[in-house]
C-alpha cells in the first residue's frame, strides 16, 4: 500500500488574515507542514530551500485590494514557478474584486478563493485535490515503467523462443 503524501503549504500572509485558520485545519503533522511567513523574502527562501524534495508543495497567496499589491504578488507568482514548476498556487482575495484579480494576474494560478465564510474549507478542497493530482503523477510513471518492463520482458522471452525454435526444432 502506498504511503501517505507529504504536503508543503506555504501561506504568504503579510497582513495575518488567514493563517491561523489554515493551521488550525491543517494540523495533522504526518501529511501537512504549515509554513506561514509575512515576508516574502523568507518565503521565496523557504522555498528554494524545499525545492529539490519531491513532495506536494502548495503556496497559498493572501491578497489585498490595491493595484500595486497585484504586481507584487504576480512578481512573486513568476519567482514561484522558477523556482518548482509543479508548486500549486491558490490566491486569496476578496469577492468583489475576483474578476479584477483575474485579469490582473496572467500567469497560470490553480484556484482563486474569496474571502468568506467558508474559506479554510475551499483550501482544503483545492489542496485535496493538488495532493491527488501529485499522487496520480507519481502513480502514473510507476506504471509507465512497469508497462515497459513488461514489453521488455515479452519481446525477450518470443525471442528466446524463437532462437529456440531454430536451434531445437525436434521439439516443437
Amino acid at each position: 500500500m502506498a504511503k501517505p503524501v507529504k504536503t508543503y503549504l506555504f501561506c504568504y500572509d503579510d497582513h495575518r488574515n488567514f493563517s491561523e485558520d489554515v493551521k488550525k485545519r491543517f494540523s495533522d503533522p504526518s501529511k501537512y507542514m504549515v509554513l506561514t511567513f509575512h515576508n516574502m523574502d523568507d518565503f521565496l527562501n523557504q522555498l528554494v530551500k524545499e525545492k529539490e524534495h519531491d513532495f506536494c508543495k502548495v503556496a497559498v497567496l493572501g491578497l489585498q485590494d490595491t493595484k500595486e499589491n497585484f504586481d507584487i504578488i504576480d512578481h512573486l507568482i513568476v519567482e514561484i514557478k522558477k523556482t518548482d514548476r509543479s508548486t500549486g498556487i491558490i490566491l486569496l482575495g476578496s469577492p468583489d474584486k475576483m474578476d479584477e484579480i483575474k485579469k490582473a494576474i496572467r500567469t497560470n494560478i490553480d484556484s482563486y478563493i474569496p474571502r468568506n465564510a467558508n474559506l479554510v474549507l475551499r483550501i482544503h478542497n483545492t489542496v485535496k485535490k493538488l495532493m491527488s493530482e501529485h499522487s496520480l503523477l507519481i502513480y502514473r510513471k510507476r506504471r509507465n515503467f512497469s508497462f515497459y518492463f513488461l514489453l521488455i520482458s515479452i519481446a525477450v522471452a518470443i525471442l528466446l523462443v524463437i532462437i529456440a525454435l531454430f536451434k531445437l526444432p525436434i521439439y516443437f
